[in-house]
């Protein structure tokens, strides 16, 4: 039985300090310290209290944190991981799915959005498209067929090929297609609730956050997310917290969150409380870094985090994720998606650069165990990882829109949904 296998008994849990908390701290690591950057030195852990659930429509989220949609990355096995971590709390959402392909019956679509065995309450599932009708029937067959839980809509991603077919964050600056594509969403969901997440516009010179804001309150949506960087920033500088504060301020009847630069627990603390957010979505910060979600229970429910893994703990936990991948795609596509997050679980990590160029050309579960059983195990987690750079760089983009997007805003148009944009 692996160790982190649901059926299995939760690791040995002890705090920073060494006393065993079996019965209050999170799933972790034995030994070592806590870590914090200068960033968090002072941030104080909350009072009694003082963080509240997230509630989305039935669904009730504490700590109040949402794995954000991340294609190639938030698919089921990933999933799994984060919420043994967490002890199957917070909210996980699937990777994003293409409305038309996932209707179409795509083989590959309906993989990438089914759900793991442990995913039995809290099925979260991301749609994308650009038709009311293509994205009304996804929703009524996942919420009559799948049993989802929660659909969460795509209108914050930034990617050129789906912004200039008019999807993702392209879809705010036209506020009537916006509107139309959430209402249909909406009245197919039923009881299920529906978010919707967006950035805060096609660039500083036309932010659209707190329209999107309005029209999805009034069109249904059980919350709001704002991913705090414009799709021509894509993931450069520092997302713009005051842009969650003060659609925090114009949104008031359901639930707003923040998203962006949440790498350790504190950031999140920070950001709830600079902002008044609802509720924390974690992105690029848990990249290679699953046990994050242990962290963020910890603190948002006043506790010291567990300690991080040293390099032996990291390996194991990376050959874990291998294991899930190739249960869930098999062995050749399993091991070409866990090339990518090689670099991520060793960042930071002394010595472990040169094994990168073998380890992104890893084929087999046995040749991943060979490359990693010359890594030494005892070496502390670096600082530096905490917040070094996984996955998205530092450029922008100008963004890459249909012909005459732009003219005639508010008029009512209609968008043919792509054949297929999903990840993995």
């Amino acid at each position: 039985m692996s160790p982190l296998d649901p059926a299995a008994p939760p690791p040995d849990r002890l705090q920073a300090d060494g006393a065993a908390t079996s019965d209050t701290a999170e799933p972790g690591f034995a030994g070592g310290q806590a870590l914090r950057t200068a960033a968090n030195r002072d941030v104080p852990l909350p009072s009694p209290g003082e963080i509240r659930p997230l509630r989305i429509g039935p669904l009730e989220v504490f700590p109040p944190v949402v794995l954000a949609p991340m294609a190639g990355i938030t698919n089921a096995p990933f999933r799994t991981l984060c919420r043994r971590f967490s002890q199957d709390r917070c909210l996980y959402v699937s990777e994003m799915i293409t409305a038309r392909a996932f209707v179409e019956g795509h083989a590959r679509t309906l993989q990438l959005a089914s759900f793991g065995p442990d995913e039995t309450s809290r099925r979260s599932i991301q749609l994308y498209g650009t038709h009311p009708d293509t994205l009304a029937a996804a929703t009524r067959t996942l919420v009559e067929e799948w049993g989802v839980h929660h659909i969460d809509m795509n209108f914050g991603c930034p990617v050129r090929k789906v912004t200039a077919s008019g999807g993702g964050a392209a879809i705010p600056a036209r506020p009537a297609l916006l509107a139309k594509i959430v209402r249909a969403v909406v009245q197919s969901a039923g009881a299920v609730p529906v978010t919707i997440k967006f950035r805060k516009g096609i660039d500083d010179s036309l932010l659209t956050f707190l329209d999107a804001g309005r029209i999805g309150e009034a069109e249904g949506a059980r919350a709001v997310a704002l991913h705090a960087r414009t799709a021509a920033q894509l993931y450069s500088g520092e997302a713009d917290w005051t842009a969650i504060g003060e659609l925090k301020q114009h949104v008031r009847s359901i639930p707003v969150l923040g998203n962006g630069d949440v790498f350790e627990p504190w950031d999140a603390l920070r950001m709830l409380r600079q902002t008044g957010c609802d509720g924390v979505v974690v992105g690029r910060g848990c990249l290679g870094r699953p046990w994050l979600f242990g962290e963020l229970c910890a603190v948002l429910e006043g506790r010291e985090p567990p300690p991080p893994p040293d390099l032996g703990q990291v390996v194991d936990t990376l050959r874990e994720h291998a294991r899930l991948l190739v249960g869930f795609f098999g062995e050749k596509h399993g091991m070409a998606q866990i090339r990518k997050f090689t670099g991520w679980y060793l960042k930071g990590f002394p010595g472990t650069k040169k094994s990168l160029p073998a380890l992104h050309l890893v084929r087999t579960l046995a040749e991943l165990d060979e490359l990693l059983a010359p890594l030494p195990r005892a070496v502390p987690y670096p600082l530096v990882a905490l917040r070094a750079r996984r996955c998205k760089d530092g450029k922008v983009q100008q963004v890459s829109l249909p012909q005459g997007w732009l003219d005639c805003r508010e008029a009512d148009i209609e968008v043919e949904d792509p054949a297929e944009m999903d990840g993995g």
